[in-house]
């Protein structure tokens, strides 16, 4: 069985976000981008299924501009057997992102497709949900547990919803979206690093996979979120009564 996952270039969970002067984005000149926390958790749950011998094959998948190879390499290097990369310079939002995944598991035909529940850069959370409706895949959603079963075909899944656990059972193939406590990634070794660099990257364009990249959004302004007020110390309980009732208005 073939596992494919879908993978992220985002600016760095520890860089501090600052929003161009004209307003329309986040900056991303000179500034250090990683793969998607979530993304990472993703390929992590697929090299352990296939290091447990239920997967043959682990196809890392990319899109974006021409530096999305590099994360891609990292995906490599922490294990993929191989990469794709599918390159465009427009605007991909979630169902573009999904058509171009439903494009390429009609050409790679894997068993699984396993995304990170959402992006840290945009927080959508919707292109896995897409994709599988777009496949007409049974899925899996903010997976904290994935148990394959594979001689039934079937893959069982604990998530997290507001309520505890949630446990479905899916007949494969299946899409599953990973949350945060499913696993702890691995760290890419120096030598897998090396390894990486021989390893093939097949490349692909929208238009190869009979693709086209439009969108129904349109980003007007992107501002910084308004700075907190210092804090107030007061003096007694009978003042923060006061300030609770005549100034926030919430007693």
């Amino acid at each position: 069985m073939k596992i494919m996952v879908a993978i992220k270039r985002v600016v760095d969970y520890a860089v501090k976000i600052r929003v161009k002067s004209d307003k329309s984005g986040v900056e991303t000149q000179n500034v250090k981008m990683s793969m998607n926390p979530f993304c990472e958790i993703a390929l992590e749950e697929a090299l352990r299924i296939k290091e447990a011998g239920m997967a043959s094959e682990v196809v890392a998948v990319t899109m974006g501009l021409k530096q999305c190879v590099d994360t891609l390499r990292t995906g490599l290097a922490m294990g993929a057997d191989r990469g794709i990369h599918v390159e465009t310079s427009g605007a991909l939002y979630p169902l573009s992102v999904a058509k171009l995944l439903r494009a390429l598991v009609e050409v790679e035909k894997p068993g699984l497709l396993i995304l990170g529940k959402q992006a840290i850069d945009d927080d959508c959370n919707q292109t896995g949900q897409m994709v599988a409706g777009l496949l007409n895949w049974p899925q899996g959603t903010f997976a904290s547990k994935v148990v394959l079963d594979k001689e039934k075909q079937v893959v069982t899944v604990d998530r997290e919803v507001d309520g505890g656990l949630e446990t479905l059972c899916l007949d494969m193939p299946a899409v599953i979206t990973t949350d945060l406590r499913l696993n702890q990634p691995r760290y890419a070794t120096l030598p897998n690093i090396m390894k990486a660099k021989s390893k093939a990257i097949k490349k692909f364009t929208p238009e190869d996979l009979n693709v086209e990249i439009k969108s129904d959004i349109e980003e007007v302004q992107v501002t910084e979120p308004p700075k907190r007020k210092a804090g107030v110390i007061l003096s007694s309980v009978d003042e923060l009564i006061d300030k609770l009732k005549n100034e926030a208005h919430v007693i």
